[in-house]
């Protein structure tokens, strides 16, 4: 049987790269598309060469893994790198498969004529999950190239951030892209200087709530992904675009291959019934009825759909801020809120589901951050409070009731929970985020900021972003600042 030879896989190698043409660079319009809140920071990672280490790009699919490693090499052009120094290729191509990573590099090599111990060059490993003990391969390759900047990059986030820190150790450092905040959804949009004042954000609400509601309802229901805000097909079927990608790649593939899992039917029917009750509580036994898994499989699914940042649970705390020994229910909300859309179409502002999918959304931006790692939940006998901010030191940083509309800020009866938590706890101040009020309210000596859930969604976004910019990694700080009540 006739096998693909070296000349014909060095063309295809040829054609991935079409910045080795004089004159050429990456695509035009991927060159136009803008650049990621990350993108600064991930391209500072890049060209580092003082350490040696390989950068792993992680991230749940259809974010802009890609765009952003184009956008690098497009960056490494424009400053001056070479075009022949630069390498990419997409590791699930079929071609590729019988080649080791270092067959592949040395046929990069041998195109430019570079030498086995050159130095200089940039290498990207796309989508590389799905090459076995990659992990193993890519660490040799750091070991044996020190000349060589290596970038790796997968959907299939578990597994890579498992394995390399696993087999990785020194040599490879983690870099997380998560879907689009609201900030960045708002950029992307081109809308955001019309809706506030960009550079006094923090001290300044929106200019028009009502059309930044619009925005906001656009963002829950295709903004987590970037290609629909660009694109009115992929807009006007979502679910052929996106959400069959993700069941058919994520659910039905990626995981299965990774974990083992053989009935993949069952994680397709547990990740349904997470994603249409996105923002609910819940706890095993409900999930084990509503989905048909077994609890001891359900605990190990959930596990897997979080460490693929797909959800992120949310856990428990009773009236004293106090966690449960035993954890009998928690919340489960999707990390990017368009996800339910990509399964069971849009929703208009008055859908019942608005309540889970604005609170959705603004977990959203705070996994953007370390401030996720302190966000819980309240719950007693007697009331709830939606989200309660606990420090490592035990005391309690905030206490928030999101509500989609503007009824509670006449009817105190509407936040007596949150009213009842701030008196148990000595709280001086608590917040209500609404649809569309921004007032302040004193009951009891406790001080209630009203503010609108989308202009809150904003500051959070901006808020990971100045952290990005001030080289704070976002996922390892102890929060110390908030929205100013």
């Amino acid at each position: 049987m006739r096998q693909v030879s070296d000349n014909e896989l060095k063309n295809r190698l040829t054609f991935d790269n079409p910045w080795w043409e004089e004159g050429n660079g990456v695509d035009p319009e991927v060159d136009n598309y803008p650049r990621r809140m990350y993108f600064e920071p991930f391209l500072e990672l890049v060209t580092q060469r003082d350490v040696k280490r390989a950068v792993v790009l992680m991230g749940p699919r259809r974010v802009g893994k890609t765009v952003m490693i184009q956008h690098t090499v497009q960056a490494l052009i424009d400053l001056e790198t070479p075009p022949e120094n630069i390498f990419y290729v997409s590791i699930d191509n079929p071609l590729y498969t019988a080649l080791d990573l270092e067959k592949i590099l040395m046929m990069f090599q041998e195109i430019h004529s570079h030498p086995r111990r050159s130095k200089g060059l940039y290498v990207f490993f796309d989508e590389i999950q799905y090459r076995k003990e990659w992990e193993i391969h890519l660490k040799t390759l750091v070991d044996s190239y020190p000349g060589i900047n290596f970038v790796a990059s997968g959907s299939a986030a578990a597994a890579l951030k498992l394995k390399s820190r696993e087999s990785g150790a020194g040599r490879f450092t983690d870099f997380l892209l998560p879907p689009l905040t609201f900030a960045e959804f708002l950029r992307f949009r081109d809308v955001e200087d019309e809706l506030f004042d960009v550079d006094n954000y923090k001290n300044s609400g929106t200019k028009d709530i009502g059309r930044l509601n619009q925005e906001f309802m656009d963002y829950i229901n295709y903004g987590g992904f970037p290609e629909a805000i660009f694109s009115s097909s992929v807009r006007g079927d979502l679910r052929r675009f996106v959400g069959n990608d993700i069941i058919d790649k994520v659910l039905l593939r990626d995981l299965p291959s990774l974990y083992g899992i053989q009935d993949t039917q069952e994680l397709n029917q547990l990740f349904s019934v997470l994603t249409y009750n996105t923002g609910n509580e819940v706890s095993l036994e409900g999930l084990s009825k509503a989905s048909g898994v077994a609890k001891n499989t359900l605990k190990k699914y959930l596990d897997y759909l979080e460490a693929a940042f797909l959800i992120q649970r949310i856990h428990r705390v009773d009236q004293n801020a106090k966690r449960f020994k035993r954890i009998t229910t928690f919340k489960v909300y999707l990390t990017n809120p368009s996800l339910r859309a990509a399964l069971f179409g849009m929703i208009d502002q008055n859908d019942e589901a608005m309540g889970g999918l604005v609170e959705t959304a603004v977990i959203a931006q705070f996994a953007h951050s370390g401030l996720i790692d302190f966000v819980h939940y309240a719950r007693w006998r007697e009331g709830e409070v939606d989200l309660v901010g606990i420090l490592s030191s035990g005391e309690i940083w905030f206490a928030t009731e999101i509500k989609w509309s503007d009824k509670a800020l006449n009817d105190r009866g509407k936040i007596s929970s949150l009213l009842n938590f701030a008196e148990k706890n000595g709280l001086e101040k608590a917040r209500v985020l609404c649809r569309s009020a921004f007032e302040v309210k004193v009951y009891d000596g406790v001080k209630v900021l009203f503010y609108p859930v989308a202009d809150y969604a904003y500051f959070l976004g901006r808020l990971s972003e100045a952290e990005l910019q001030d080289g704070i990694n976002p996922r390892t700080y102890e929060p110390y600042q908030f929205p100013p009540d």
